[in-house]
């Protein structure tokens, strides 16, 4: 996770002193408070639960963290089947369909209406299916290319604008250090390739009148594995898995010079490269062709509420605090998190950059940019898991035994669409 230690100091100072003032004061819960049960991951979500308790007598929230996304996704399945599931739970935006269709999410549109225009159209939709609303977005990862400026200006390289000049400039750091290579082919990272894909165009999920078409294996998905496959066989970028003991040495090392990723992944390296700090830097996602320079969202969460919950209104307006209020933002934006709230976004401008950009002037331009360009529409299916599962054991796979990465595509596409027709969706391709 995002490890910044830079925060906008008054706000801060101010919650602190609300939790002083209201432990001090004995201030809590008060007869008859409804209390909430919340699952949720990161290193702000104690604090920012201090916080709306502290200003919400009436409705005390009691916080368990249940590990990350996936794990998080599957236990409240198993506990919503169980009829004990908490009341509101964190959810990553690919894993909400899922929850929809498994009958564990609340429609909680009833009472969102006060905050819907604090957020933009795209991420809006990213928890609305069918008119009704099934969350409260938290934080979004807009792409970006995070790259070892320092390295760049040592070996002379620009910084590519295009997937063209990226490819030239991966030739160019081969050339000029044989021990290094501007980037890394991850084979489990499922999200990241569905993020390059919709950025070129792809449309893995869609669904009207209830009728699913799967487009994982569609021509610009299909493009991007032909062009990461041209990079792997050339040997201008590594095929591994990221984040390994290995790999962070290597990057330690400066033999990676890049990771075209999200704006949460400044704090992740800086957790394994904290000697690189001021560095690195983040420039706009090269783009496939012409002047489009939209990019895709990779991760993000939302607050949702459970069809188990009691107070299904008290959980809504929770969720709607911790995403829009002010203190919960600026704890947020401490965490390393890029809120999904436009005021939150705001917020993040009288920031400085995460340490590891610590020397970017223009970060939260370039930040702010890659925000306002994402693209819009995108769906989840209802089989996330499944096609995350099968990608990452086909391309895995592919790699290993030099087998086309378009051939892993189609694998996945073929699970994906199977498995939803072994559950009974109506689907087409």
């Amino acid at each position: 996770m995002p490890n910044r230690k830079t925060v906008r100091p008054g706000v801060l100072v101010g919650a602190v002193m609300t939790l002083l003032l209201s432990a001090c004061s004995g201030a809590g819960a008060g007869d008859g408070a409804v209390t909430l049960d919340y699952w949720c991951w990161s290193a702000s979500q104690d604090d920012k639960v201090a916080a709306f308790n502290a200003a919400h007598p009436d409705i005390q929230v009691r916080h368990t963290d249940a590990g990350g996304g996936t794990d998080t996704a599957t236990k409240l399945l198993t506990a919503s089947r169980a009829g004990n599931a908490p009341d509101i739970a964190c959810a990553e935006y690919q894993t909400i369909p899922a929850l929809i269709v498994s009958d564990v999410l609340a429609d909680i549109s009833e009472w969102t209406g006060p905050v819907e225009d604090q957020f933009t159209d795209e991420v809006w939709q990213m928890t609305r299916f069918d008119g009704q609303v099934y969350g409260i977005a938290q934080d979004i990862g807009p792409m970006v290319m995070v790259y070892n400026r320092a390295r760049f200006e040592e070996l002379g390289i620009e910084v590519p604008a295009t997937w063209e000049e990226f490819a030239e400039a991966a030739a160019q750091v081969r050339e000029r250090d044989p021990s290094a290579h501007l980037a890394t082919f991850a084979p489990a990272e499922f999200g990241n390739f569905a993020g390059l894909a919709q950025q070129a165009g792809a449309s893995w999920w869609s669904v009207e009148d209830r009728e699913w078409t799967v487009g994982i294996a569609d021509e610009p998905t299909l493009r991007v594995a032909e062009y990461w496959q041209g990079l792997v066989d050339d040997d201008l970028v590594t095929a591994e898995p990221l984040l390994t003991p290995e790999w962070n040495n290597r990057l330690n090392r400066g033999d990676i010079l890049t990771w075209p990723s999200a704006l949460w992944a400044p704090g992740v390296l800086y957790g394994i490269a904290e000697g690189q700090a001021g560095d690195w830097a983040i420039a706009p996602l090269p783009r496939w062709e012409g002047d489009d320079d939209s990019v895709a969202l990779q991760g993000g969460t939302a607050l949702t509420v459970t069809k188990n919950s009691d107070h299904p209104e008290e959980a809504a307006e929770f969720a709607m605090w911790m995403n829009t209020d002010e203190t919960a933002y600026e704890l947020a934006i401490a965490d390393g998190m890029y809120p999904a709230c436009l005021a939150g976004q705001a917020a993040t401008r009288e920031n400085p950059p995460p340490p590891l950009a610590g020397d970017q002037a223009d970060y939260w331009d370039i930040a702010t940019e890659a925000a306002a360009n994402t693209v819009p529409g995108i769906t989840w299916g209802p089989n996330v898991s499944t096609a995350a599962d099968a990608f990452t054991d086909a391309m895995a796979a592919a790699v290993r035994n030099g087998t086309p990465l378009t051939d892993a595509i189609r694998d996945t596409q073929r699970a994906v669409v199977d498995d939803m027709e072994r559950v009974g969706f109506d689907v087409t391709e």
